[in-house]
């Protein structure tokens, strides 16, 4: 089975009641579309996980990041390949989240992590990520 290696930010910010949020954006395109997501994409050749999660928040969101702590590394068989994602805490350091290829995006307070439709790979951060914030 072909194996797809990518990257996800779990970005992470307060609302203005000062609670923690997580950013979440819906698939536009592809299989999945309509699923939700953290955002990011495929490793290229010759990137660190680092900065091919700068790249593709750049890419996708019109947004700089700072990529902080990984998260887990989430391995998980869809049917027809494997996909690695390295899931990193991140946290924007300038730009709107401009959406260029998703549907739509939430921010998400912990109580509201289980409000979307998660893809597969990414649902098994969800503890993990309401245990943090």
């Amino acid at each position: 089975m072909k194996t797809i290696r990518v990257v996800a930010a779990v970005i992470k910010a307060e609302n203005e009641a000062g609670e923690p949020i997580i950013f979440a954006t819906q698939r536009g395109y592809g299989d999945f579309k309509g699923g939700w997501e953290f955002p990011g994409g495929k490793i290229e050749e010759g990137e660190t996980p680092q900065q091919a999660l700068k790249r593709e928040i750049m890419e996708e969101l019109d947004t700089e990041i700072s990529v902080g702590e990984l998260i887990e590394t989430v391995e998980y068989d869809y049917p027809t390949f494997h996909l690695s994602m390295d899931c990193f805490w991140s946290e924007i350091v300038r730009g709107d989240l401009v959406l260029k290829e998703h549907e739509a995006a939430r921010w998400l307070t912990g109580t509201e992590l289980n409000d979307v439709d998660w893809l597969p790979a990414d649902i098994t951060l969800i503890e993990i990520i309401a245990s943090a914030i």
